[in-house]
């Protein structure tokens, strides 16, 4: 039984309601679309997940009131951005570490953790895009998905992060968006206009598409892997870009530099040392879940959801998302690798 059924079922609200199966069925074929546009909205995965469930639920329950005058999903994503703007009224805006502190040089590194609800959050691919056949599209999607992006987006104001997804990324015309946001073309294009620019302040550089990877960028992940489970800094070190970064959300420490991350690495993070990085897939980047060698000596436990920026045959970015009861389960990772994984 779906999410949404399990939720709606029971309730009084939809006693009687006809073919609940069908309607059900209906709107969940727009639950993957849906959760992408909240977390492109909102940078938060497990926000994403309540907003989407919030309209689909809206949405069964007044199913009914559906006159038919727009498309299903124009409806819900009329529902879906309603409820986004709803959360973003609490003045909640996501980052990443690199966007609250300059670097810390190694020598002054601690480990200083901040509420969970402050950062931007990783997700796997397969919750926030769907699959489309035009290869253009989809590289549109992946990019409007990686951590740079997103978190760009949390500068705009809300109502201008929504035209801009749903203009730039979802492709709407400009009498759509006005039409769902209950304005005017000329409104649209202003706050698309004043977005635009906003985002060229704010962006990092971009990464290199991550799906499909060529074989280049596939070696490269391929030596990073060896050189990490290794722990070789020398082999890691001709992997990173000079100006590379190394984040550990929920710690708003973060480093620049090959010497730094690798100082760290053998030094307050040598307990990874004999890891195990295991492929996922997230945010439209190569990403990696990592586990480190259990105390008691039996296998690997978990650790961090790494998210790699590779930009110009090199790695640019380490994103090393440490809360892992939150992010194996949400990855539907093992909670534990045997001794001979």
């Amino acid at each position: 039984m779906s999410d949404l059924t399990t939720t709606t079922a029971t309730g009084a609200a939809d006693a009687g309601k006809p073919d609940a199966a069908g309607i059900d069925s209906r709107l969940e074929g727009h639950r993957v679309e849906l959760t992408g546009y909240c977390y492109r909205m909102l940078g938060s995965a497990f926000e994403a997940e309540d907003a989407v469930q919030d309209t689909l639920v809206r949405a069964w329950r007044n199913f009914d009131k559906f006159e038919g005058r727009s498309s299903l999903r124009s409806w819900l994503y009329r529902i879906a951005t309603n409820v986004c703007l709803d959360m973003l009224n609490a003045g909640n805006k996501r980052a990443r570490p690199v966007d609250l502190t300059g670097p810390t040089p190694l020598a002054q590194a601690a480990l200083s953790p901040r509420p969970e609800n402050v950062w931007l959050e990783p997700m796997p691919d397969g919750r926030i895009l769907p699959s489309v056949q035009d290869p253009a599209e989809a590289a549109v999607a992946r990019e409007s998905v990686r951590l740079a992006f997103v978190a760009a987006l949390q500068h705009l104001p809300p109502k201008q992060r929504a035209v801009l997804i749903l203009r730039e990324v979802l492709a709407w015309k400009a009498a759509e968006v006005a039409e769902l946001l209950e304005t005017s073309v000329a409104s649209v294009n202003s706050a698309l206009q004043r977005a635009r620019a906003t985002l060229t302040e704010t962006e990092g550089r971009a990464g290199d598409a991550a799906d499909p990877l060529d074989e280049e960028q596939q070696k490269l992940l391929e030596r990073y892997v060896k050189a990490f489970e290794g722990y070789d800094m020398a082999a890691l070190t001709a992997l990173l870009h000079e100006d590379a970064v190394m984040t550990m959300p929920p710690f708003d420490l973060w480093l620049q530099g090959t010497g730094d991350i690798t100082g760290f690495m053998t030094s307050i993070g040598a307990a990874c040392a004999g890891s195990k990085l295991v492929p996922v897939s997230a945010n439209g980047s190569p990403a990696f879940a990592h586990y480190k060698p259990a105390e008691d000596g039996s296998g690997f436990v978990p650790w961090a959801v790494q998210v790699i920026d590779v930009q110009d045959g090199a790695i640019t970015g380490m994103h090393c998302f440490l809360d892992v009861p939150r992010w194996f389960p949400l990855f539907g990772l093992p909670d534990r690798l045997p001794a001979d994984a």
